[in-house]
């Protein structure tokens, strides 16, 4: 029975791994495999360091399982190059690796060509967003419109009031319709403006 690593990433704390899990359970499922590692990194795809992929890398390199399931090809990888390296060193490593949406499979010569073709499919793509959005920001600045979200207009004074109040980040979060984060700079401001006065 061939061991089985899952890798699962989503960009953003708000999106929820779990719909790559189940479908990467039950391919293992049906093709008998025995899952050993089920890693998931919650951080962009173009970071080049990431928590659980370099966890998944030291694993395979300790030959820890033999085949790698992803849900897509750009789950794993911020470029062509890097999907390519990371193909490249599974291969060198003979693990097998496995993408459920596109339904490709290195373990044969057509899984490895197919896999090139949309890498490259997938980096292009991306920079042409990348474009396109450059170019927009180029024209809204031609055109003089602001660039970038609206700055937040909160009442620091009624947030610093109920703070004392004893309301949590969370409560005041709420309230405010803002992120806790946002909050907490608020109060930071504030404690920065006492100290200097």
């Amino acid at each position: 029975m061939k061991r089985a690593a899952l890798y699962m990433r989503v960009s953003t704390v708000d999106q929820h791994p779990e719909t790559q899990l189940h479908d990467l359970r039950q391919m293992a499922g049906q093709r008998g495999y025995e899952i050993v590692a089920e890693i998931t990194d919650r951080i962009s795809g173009v970071k080049a360091r990431r928590p659980g992929l370099d966890q998944l890398r030291k694993e395979a390199r300790r030959g820890r399982f033999d085949v790698l399931l992803v849900w897509a090809s750009d789950r794993i990888a911020r470029s062509v190059r890097h999907f390519l390296e990371t193909i490249d060193e599974l291969n060198r490593l003979g693990i097998e690796f496995v993408s459920f949406r596109e339904q490709i499979d290195t373990g044969g010569p057509l899984g490895r060509a197919i896999v090139v073709i949309i890498g490259a499919i997938a980096e292009l793509e991306r920079n042409l967003i990348i474009e396109r959005v450059r170019a927009g920001m180029r024209r809204a600045r031609l055109e003089g419109r602001p660039i970038g979200r609206k700055p937040l207009d909160l009442d620091h004074i009624a947030i610093l009031r109920d703070r004392q109040r004893d309301q949590s980040l969370g409560q005041l979060a709420k309230s405010y319709r803002v992120s806790r984060t946002t909050i907490h700079r608020v109060l930071r401001e504030h404690a920065t403006l006492e100290k200097s006065a």
